[in-house]
């Protein structure tokens, strides 16, 4: 499961880009009661989601010509420039050389070379989210990818992950991921990568990281997101041994998912 005890390649940190700050704001406090907190004057519009005084996300406005709402996924790294030329290195790309953010830490952004866009948080004043696994945080990342062997062997090269392969629905295979010395003992599990059906490729979908959002009831919480413009992607639906999760896209389009139960236990 995730903690906010990071480790290397730990998810550590989520953030949205919206094309209209305002109306992201509006909709996440309606749907999960966060509040927002300005970065300040100097930080071009990036500010905090919030839920008891915690961070539990971020949200800033697009900055990458073409760029499209979207979550993005950070993993902690104890050196952003070193895990550049990992990257580079697995044939992944870079989409933001590492660079400091004041002296909360550094980042960096890249592509995997099945197309999926995800960061690094390399923490200095900032150390990560300050809150997860709880009622309306992050509770799971989940990769779904147009080719799972060659993102699993990225992110291996990258992070080291381990990964644990389960059968699920006949011949589809879900793998969990974890990082040595990550999560609890005896559920290490971060998330989850999943191989898109080609039917779901063919129809033009792309590789992407998407958050799971815990819930205390998936169907209230759907029902509030839909409520307020959001697009369904999966109704609510209950997973054996899992929990019951739906998937939606927000208003301006970027991809969420909703969950009461482990993921981990998938």
């Amino acid at each position: 499961m995730l903690t906010t005890n990071y480790v290397p390649g730990t998810p550590n940190w989520l953030d949205l880009g919206a094309p209209d700050i305002d109306a992201a704001v509006s909709f996440y406090s309606a749907v999960f009661g966060w509040t927002f907190e300005s970065a300040g004057p100097d930080a071009g519009g990036y500010g905090f989601f919030q839920l008891n005084g915690r961070t539990v996300a971020a949200v800033g406005p697009l900055t990458e010509d073409g760029a499209s709402s979207s979550w993005t996924v950070y993993f902690h790294s104890t050196d952003a420039d070193r895990t550049t030329d990992a990257v580079r290195q697995a044939g992944g790309n870079v989409r933001r050389p590492a660079m400091d953010v004041f002296t909360a830490g550094r980042l960096a952004a890249f592509t995997d070379p099945t197309g999926a866009d995800f960061a690094v948080w390399q923490p200095g004043d900032v150390q990560g989210l300050e809150s997860v696994m709880d009622a309306n945080t992050l509770c799971w990342t989940e990769l779904h990818t147009i080719d799972a062997a060659a993102a699993k062997e990225f992110y291996r090269s990258v992070f080291a992950w381990d990964y644990q392969d389960m059968t699920m629905g006949g011949d589809m295979v879900y793998t969990v991921a974890s990082s040595p010395g990550g999560g609890v003992e005896g559920d290490t599990g971060q998330g989850g990568i999943m191989q898109l059906p080609k039917e779901n490729v063919l129809a033009g979908s792309t590789s992407e990281w998407h958050p799971y959002f815990g819930v205390q009831d998936c169907d209230a919480t759907f029902a509030a997101a839909t409520e307020r413009g959001a697009t369904v992607m999966m109704p609510p639906s209950d997973a054996p041994g899992v929990g019951r999760l739906a998937m939606l896209r927000d208003p301006a389009g970027a991809q969420f998912a909703l969950i009461k139960g482990d993921p981990a236990t998938a």
